[in-house]
């Protein structure tokens, strides 16, 4: 799966996790808690989304500050 189809999917994944992200001015430099609003409790849904939607699962507990640094992982996982 090439970097855009990830994008996209994840972009998805986001706005039904959060309705209010403005998915249009997400980068790859977009920070997921600072930026996103992200808390600890949309990070586990947004976590269990990408394992569910991707196919693989994570082991431990995943530490993203980017969605730049998602996508990265998630390209390499799948």
């Amino acid at each position: 799966m090439d970097k855009n189809a990830i994008f996209e999917k994840l972009s998805t994944i986001l706005k039904q996790i959060k309705p209010s992200i403005d998915t249009a001015s997400i980068t790859d430099d977009t920070q997921l808690v600072r930026d996103l609003g992200l808390d600890s409790l949309t990070i586990l849904l947004l976590a269990l989304a990408i394992e569910k939607d991707f196919g693989f699962q994570f082991k431990g507990a995943p530490q993203f500050s980017t969605v730049g640094e998602v996508i990265d992982f998630i390209g390499k996982n799948v």
